[in-house]
């Protein structure tokens, strides 16, 4: 059994980890964002008539499509950083670790599964169904995981 300040440094060093991540998605969408305008614009220079302009357009698709993910990956990061790891909390929600028999939770980011200090850990964004379906339960209760029925072992 952990100790309360256990427990907070396990959830800042979750929190740390994701913060982490996502910036690693943004250095790398930022470095495609570039790559597609670099394409955009040399496309100008070695194509002529209707081709050229087909070339342009598919990079600038590309670029909107980068430049959506980067407006993600900075709104993910930006609710991520408003979380308090300081709170221990008793009910499932956002800033909770959830450990369960078989799966661990943290309700923070939508990073998906992570291998953090030998712990395999679902990182849910708190508008994810998963998180919703979690939200207010406490140790000892059940819900349905991957269609297993999973029981939550400690909240905090």
């Amino acid at each position: 059994m952990m100790t309360h300040q256990q427990m907070i440094d396990f959830k800042t060093s979750l929190k740390k980890a994701g913060e982490l991540l996502i910036k690693e998605r943004i250095t790398t969408t930022k470095l495609a964002i570039d790559n597609a305008q670099e394409a955009a614009n040399n496309e100008g220079k070695s194509s002529a008539g209707d081709k050229y302009e087909t070339g342009r357009a598919m990079g600038h698709l590309e670029k909107e499509m980068y430049a959506r993910q980067q407006a993600e990956n900075m709104k993910e990061l930006d609710l991520l950083q408003k979380i308090n790891t300081d709170i221990i909390h008793t009910t499932a929600q956002t800033g909770a670790y959830i450990r369960c028999s078989d799966h661990s939770f943290f309700i923070a980011a939508g990073l998906g599964k992570q291998l953090i200090a030998d712990h395999l850990i679902f990182f849910l964004s708190p508008y994810a169904p998963l998180a919703k379906l979690l939200l207010h339960k406490k140790a000892g209760d059940q819900f349905l995981f991957n269609k297993n029925e999973t029981v939550i072992l400690e909240v905090f």
